[in-house]
């Protein structure tokens, strides 16, 4: 335990079978488990909402043995500016660092919810499509900390009509990023097969917040309730509207 500001943080060691306490919410259930006590979750309701995630965008996943269930859902009329001071401070107690609003909520959910979750500009995604594929033979994305990787056909992207966005549960790509400029976001709540998000992160050198827990496996069942908490946040701390619904594709 070590002192964080006015806070403290807790550092704890965990074993790879316990990937449900990688996030402060399981940690929190083991606490009441252990204690008597009734977990309390907190509040996941986005207001406002308008309209249906169907009439702004559309989700297929080509290859269903990698990518089980992906959720999309959409927030128009963000306004992209630095977070608050009390989000940037519980960041940096866990040593992340801060980037923009939504970036940093996203960011904060995952550790909140142990669910890995990406914002996409929704303008920068050609004809507005998510498709959840294998990578071409030689195909290239430039990911987010700006190198140019070269992939491979058993590596699973997220592409739009056209090309790669991202490395499915381990990075996002730099031509889909939030930007100054980004009016609509479509944020990506997945479950990714753990043997092909390790494999990629390996080949790739690679190891994100978001690998280390696809790697161990996530919660099919936490997808959507992640995304919610995540949407109400964006809706509370960087406006816009809702969509009412989530693209839920899970066959």
């Amino acid at each position: 335990v070590h002192e964080a500001g006015d806070d403290y943080v807790l550092d704890i060691d965990l074993t790879s079978n316990r990937p449900d306490c990688l996030s402060h919410i399981g940690v929190a259930r083991e606490v009441a488990a252990m204690e008597g006590t009734r977990l309390r979750l907190p509040d996941a309701k986005p207001k406002p909402v308008a309209g249906l995630t169907e009439e702004f965008a559309t989700v297929e996943i080509l290859d269903t043995d990698l990518c089980p269930r992906y959720a999309a859902r959409v927030v128009r009329g963000v306004n992209i500016q630095p977070s608050p001071d009390w989000l940037v401070k519980r960041l940096e107690a866990i040593g992340q660092r801060p980037i923009n609003n939504v970036a940093d909520i996203t960011n904060y959910v995952l550790h909140e919810t142990g669910q890995p979750l990406h914002a996409f500009d929704l303008a920068k995604l050609e004809e507005h499509r998510i498709v959840i594929r294998r990578a071409h033979p030689s195909e290239k994305l430039k990911t987010l900390d700006g190198v140019v990787r070269e992939l491979d056909e058993q590596m699973l992207v997220i592409a739009d009509a056209s090309r790669a966005v991202a490395l499915a549960g381990v990075m996002g790509g730099e031509d889909s990023e939030i930007s100054d400029a980004t009016e609509d976001v479509l944020i990506e709540s997945a479950y990714f097969n753990p043997d092909s998000v390790r494999r990629t992160a390996r080949l790739l050198g690679m190891h994100t917040e978001a690998s280390h827990r696809f790697e161990r496996g996530a919660d099919y069942a936490n997808v959507l309730r992640a995304q919610e908490r995540c949407i109400a946040l964006i809706c509370e701390l960087a406006g816009g509207t809702a969509t009412e619904n989530a693209i839920d594709v899970y066959p």
